[in-house]
Order: C-alpha cells, then structure tokens, then sequence
C-alpha cells in the first residue's frame, strides 16, 4: 500500500483521546507563535517587525527573499535610513531609502522622500495619487538588521499557493498521527 496506506490506517487506529491531544497540543503552537509575534511587535515598537523583500528594487544591499527586522523609534527619521513604508490603497509594504527630510517649520510634522537604491527615481509615483511625501504614520519601522535569503520561503508559498496547500496537509497529517 506504501506511504499514503500506512498513513491513513495510523489514523483509524488513533483514539479520540490522542486526537485531541495532539489538537490541544497544535493549538498551544500556534498560539505561543502568536505570543511572540505580539511580544515582538510591543519590544520593537513596529506594526511588523520582520518584513520579508519582495523585489530588486534595493539591490546590491537587500536582495529579493532577504528578511528585515524593523524597529520604530521615537527618533527623527534620517536621510539615508531604509524603512519600511505603507503606500494608502496597496496592501504590501515598501522596503526603500529615505533621500529626502523636511520638517515643518509651522507644525513640526516631517516629510519623507524615498528611492530604491536599484531604481532610477525616486518613490512618488508608487504613492498615493497626489501625495508627494510620506508622513511619519506610513512607517512602519526602520530595518536595523537581516538575514539574507531567508524570505525565499515566504515568497515561494505566496507565488506557488500550492506548496503552502501541501506543507500544511503533510505537517497536519505529521501532527495527527505521531503518537507519543
């Protein structure tokens, strides 16, 4: 019968009992994932500390499937950092350089100009209609550090749902008939 046969015989045999174990046991791993991301959303103080890039658009320094740990300060935000951005109306945040500061004399408020490093010009046809500037509520955080080609699985299940589909059956399937 093979795999496939032995697999589904494991799971006729399982008990209600171990059943539901391994769902208890499953649901406390999803829910210890969710602490952490929380815990780091609160230490970091960004709205998602670690991004994934999704283009060449910053090549050489971040190549497409790196990932970025953000973190949002209360300092002024600088020329020449890389944050990470939400554009109104796109639902995928931007990962690009600030080339441009300027402050408000009147009320304060900062104005943000930025560039992938890889592109010809700068960033204002990627915002909103109309806007020319971001303001600071846009960033979500400042990258201050990365690990390179990590990303790469995250955009292979994104690009490919299929993949996904399946690494979930085989791990659920691996959840619900290990027996301790």
């Amino acid at each position: 019968m093979g795999w496939i046969g032995e697999q589904i015989d494991s799971i006729k045999s399982l008990q209600f009992r171990q059943v539901l174990t391994q769902a208890i046991s499953l649901g406390m791993i999803v829910t210890s994932a969710l602490i952490i991301w929380k815990g780091l959303m609160c230490v970091t103080g960004s709205e998602s500390p670690v991004v994934v890039v999704l283009s060449g658009s910053m090549e050489p320094g971040f190549k497409r499937g790196d990932i970025l740990f953000l973190h949002m300060s209360k300092d002024p935000i600088r020329a020449g950092e890389i944050v990470v951005f939400n554009v109104d109306g796109r639902e995928i945040p931007i990962v690009h350089r600030v080339i441009k500061v300027h402050e408000r004399q009147d009320t304060g408020e900062v104005d943000i100009l930025t560039k992938g490093d890889n592109n010809f010009g700068d960033d204002r046809l990627l915002y909103a209609q109309g806007q020319l500037w971001l303001q600071r509520h846009h960033i979500m955080g400042r990258a201050v550090g990365f690990l390179p080609y990590v990303g790469w699985v995250t955009i292979i299940m994104t690009e490919k749902p299929i993949i996904k589909y399946i690494l979930i059956g085989a791990l659920g399937l691996l959840v619900i008939t290990s027996k301790e």
